[in-house]
């Protein structure tokens, strides 16, 4: 929705069926890489029932400003906007119901004063149902990023996501595989410790760019809350989703 108070040049979304794969990381390490570049990126937290995005940042205890019809997200240190249900009534947050949901990603999206971004992101719920199914159809999406880690069930689940999108006439930008073992802290090798790479035969496999793929990291595990501190041993990785997501 371009308004003349948001001027949103870009829209991406970051999906996959699976949970727990990381989707949140990977929309949070894309929107810090681009605010570090000088890009303006907003980042909407669409996973109602499991909204973390607040959490990594380290924002989850602040609200959002409440105007007369609208809201101002929440501004994390380095400045960027994040719009997340958990910034509202977190401990008394009801049970949301899928139509619920749907509704609530279109309203904080749309009632948000998110100003001038080079690129918004949207970390979407998990699943195929209806809440990513109709944020796709209803909100101005440029570009889907799809999420999988190298477990055959993570797979599977993706496959569907990727289905889906395909359905939906909507762009998959490319695919990145999270989890993607871990590197030895004395040989700095890959031990893949969930099996082997299943991502970029799922790219070649439905005719997508594939991203590359992140490895399990504790650092980043410990830079929960202060994740704009955070600096992935995969950086052309995380410039990949950046030139991706901003479209470039």
């Amino acid at each position: 929705m371009v308004t003349p108070e948001n001027r949103i040049k870009r829209v991406v979304a970051v999906m996959s069926c699976k949970g727990g794969v990381g989707k949140s990381s990977v929309t949070a390490l894309t929107a810090v890489g681009l605010k570090r570049k000088g890009f303006k990126v907003g980042i909407l937290d669409g996973d109602m029932t499991g909204p973390s995005i607040s959490v990594l940042f380290g924002v989850e205890n602040q609200h959002p400003g409440n105007h007369h019809d609208s809201f101002s997200p929440v501004p994390s240190k380095l400045g960027i906007p994040i719009m997340s249900i958990n910034s509202f009534t977190r401990d008394t947050r009801p049970e949301w119901r899928d139509p619920q949901i749907e509704g609530l990603i279109g309203q904080l999206y749309a009632q948000s004063e998110w100003g001038d971004l080079d690129v918004l992101l949207i970390d979407l719920p998990p699943g195929t149902d209806e809440a990513p199914r109709v944020t796709l159809q209803n909100l101005p999406v440029d570009g889907v990023i799809i999420v999988s880690s190298p477990q055959d069930m993570a797979v599977l689940a993706v496959d569907k996501a990727i289905n889906l999108v395909k359905g939906l006439d909507k762009e998959i930008l490319g695919v990145v595989e999270n989890m993607s073992g871990i590197l030895c802290p004395h040989c700095n090798q890959l031990i893949e410790v969930f099996g082997r790479s299943q991502g970029q035969e799922l790219a070649q496999k439905h005719g997508v760019q594939w991203i590359g793929g992140l490895p399990m990291d504790p650092n980043l595990a410990a830079a929960t809350g202060a994740i704009e501190t955070y600096h992935s041993p995969k950086d052309a990785v995380i410039q990949k989703l950046m030139q991706i997501a901003i479209g470039t």
